[in-house]
């Protein structure tokens, strides 16, 4: 008997996705009478008035696991359980349209959901197994901060686009004797910094897991000059957070969009490095949404198909209530509740690559000896 299957991705989007979907939909095609249909903006396709859903076929996905992006669109505000209803006034209200997403799946003749996306979109999945759909989640996110997977795909390549970047920074900066302060993604996850610092050769990692001392960091830059000349390079991630414990950041105005707007806190470490006396040149540069974009890398397309071929299996096991993962060298699944048990941060002292970035002697704006 052939299975109904919606996809959807939600949260931001990241390299991969389309790699994903290609599986999914490659996989189902060698199952008799399997459908496969996206949700178009996540699940705003089943909750707004007008339902927007796309069917799938093996013509609709060929080549797209080069392409960044989703061809079934995303986003990060809303969802099922508070959905934005503007009022008369203009105002917003947040509603709970999980009986008419339940009410329209069913009547669709839809059987399973599989649900692309990262902690939020997972919370998601889970509060929809609860309501009784047949749900498997796909981990997705840059900042690999699901806990139960090794690496969630795209995070490898907003690595490499991070690294790229740094790696201009540092010729430019020998060149005029600067300091560059890079702020790359990551929320409250100190990964991206922390694999772009060692890759690029940083004197400077600062993340959201070590509140830093802009102190310590002016003793670190003094020892990359004589007189005039040297240079100093630095990676800090957009969670980061001085002694105060304070991230940097403006709330959100969006409707349906809870998520603090993460932002500005290398100009915040200049101005803090400034007011200590540096007077050497200092210049700041935002990776952005750079890091979400592009070709995935071969590693994210290999995992994100892995994972969406995966993720269909499931379904045909009738295995709901999970989200795939890798341990490697498997592909896997563990339950929804287990996945969003806590978050991966990284965990300094014990991080093996903490360990080998103050190796190499690159300072986090921490005292070691302390911590």
């Amino acid at each position: 008997m052939g299975k109904k299957i919606l996809v959807a991705t939600g949260g931001g989007d990241c390299p991969g996705l389309n790699a994903v979907i290609r599986g999914i939909v490659k996989r189902a095609s060698q199952e008799p009478g399997w459908e496969v249909w996206g949700c178009i903006e996540s699940f705003n396709g089943l909750l707004k008035d007008q339902i927007d859903i796309r069917r799938l076929t093996d013509n609709d996905v060929a080549g797209i696991h080069v392409m960044g992006g989703t061809i079934i669109k995303t986003t990060n505000r809303g969802g099922p359980f508070h959905f934005p209803v503007r009022q008369a006034d203009g105002s917003w209200v947040m509603e709970d349209r999980s009986d008419l997403m339940k009410k329209r799946f069913d009547e669709l003749g839809f059987d399973a959901i599989i649900n692309i996306g990262g902690d939020g979109s997972q919370r998601i999945s889970l509060g929809l197994a609860q309501k009784g759909f047949n749900v498997v989640g796909v981990p997705k996110t840059i900042d690999n901060d699901l806990s139960s997977t090794d690496f969630t795909f795209g995070f490898q390549t907003a690595v490499e686009i991070a690294t790229e970047a740094f790696d201009k920074l540092v010729t430019t900066a020998s060149s005029h004797s600067r300091i560059f302060i890079m702020e790359v993604m990551g929320r409250d996850a100190g990964w991206i910094a922390l694999n772009t610092a060692i890759a690029g050769g940083a004197e400077v990692c600062i993340i959201p897991e070590i509140p830093y001392d802009p102190r310590i960091i002016a003793e670190k830059i003094a020892t990359r000059y004589h007189g005039d000349y040297g240079f100093c390079n630095i990676v800090i991630a957009e969670g980061a957070k001085a002694l105060d414990g304070k991230v940097t950041g403006v709330a959100p105005t969006a409707a349906g969009d809870r998520h603090i707007k993460l932002g500005g806190v290398g100009e915040k470490l200049k101005a803090e490095l400034e007011a200590l006396g540096i007077e050497h040149d200092i210049r700041v540069t935002v990776l952005g949404h750079l890091q979400r974009g592009g070709t995935p890398i071969a590693y994210d397309r290999v995992l994100a198909t892995e994972f969406g071929v995966r993720a269909v299996e499931l379904i045909k096991e009738e295995k709901y209530g999970n989200m795939v993962v890798y341990n490697h060298p498997k592909i896997s699944y563990v339950s929804l509740e287990k996945a969003l048990e806590e978050p991966n941060f990284v965990k300094p002292p014990t991080s093996d690559l903490v360990r080998t970035a103050r190796g190499v002697g690159i300072s986090f704006g921490d005292n070691p000896v302390v911590r």
